[in-house]
């Protein structure tokens, strides 16, 4: 078990069953993507929290569900902090008519993705990164059932 993930609260607490397997599953995923982490920290928030990082560090004015920030120095060695909005992944749950943990499990995957180089704004790169976050999702489902 990884003791260089951690999962914090901003100003949201999110429920996740079984840390240590979802540590352990973000690690050796990671690993396969040729990274070693170092620290790796998810900070749960508000929409006002991370609307206020999204304007201050990116310049951008409307809400987001999670924005991953890489702070690594040398390559292949991740130190990374991911910020994900409850409120965005309670509203994107309803949305996409899904449970709730699992919209929270495919945040917490999308962020370690961007890590790992997949991108998601153009629609093409948007398919491919949803097509991991699935392959993840139902990976994990699976270890833990």
């Amino acid at each position: 078990m990884s003791l260089n993930i951690s999962f914090n609260k901003a100003d949201k607490n999110a429920t996740l069953g079984n840390r240590m397997a979802l540590k352990a599953f973000i690690e050796r995923s990671l690993r396969k993507e040729g990274l070693t982490i170092e620290t790796l920290q998810y900070i749960f928030c508000s929409d006002k929290y991370l609307l206020g990082i999204n304007k201050s560090y990116l310049n951008h004015d409307y809400y987001t569900d999670i924005i991953s920030f890489d702070l690594s120095e040398t390559r292949g060695k991740l130190i990374g902090e991911v910020y994900i909005s409850i409120d965005r992944v309670k509203e994107n749950a309803k949305t996409h008519k899904t449970l709730l943990n699992e919209e929270l499990l495919r945040v917490l995957f999308h962020g370690a993705l961007h890590f790992c180089g997949y991108k998601d704004k153009k629609p093409a790169d948007a398919k491919e990164m949803r097509a991991q976050e699935n392959k993840w999702l139902k990976s994990y489902l699976k270890s833990v059932s």
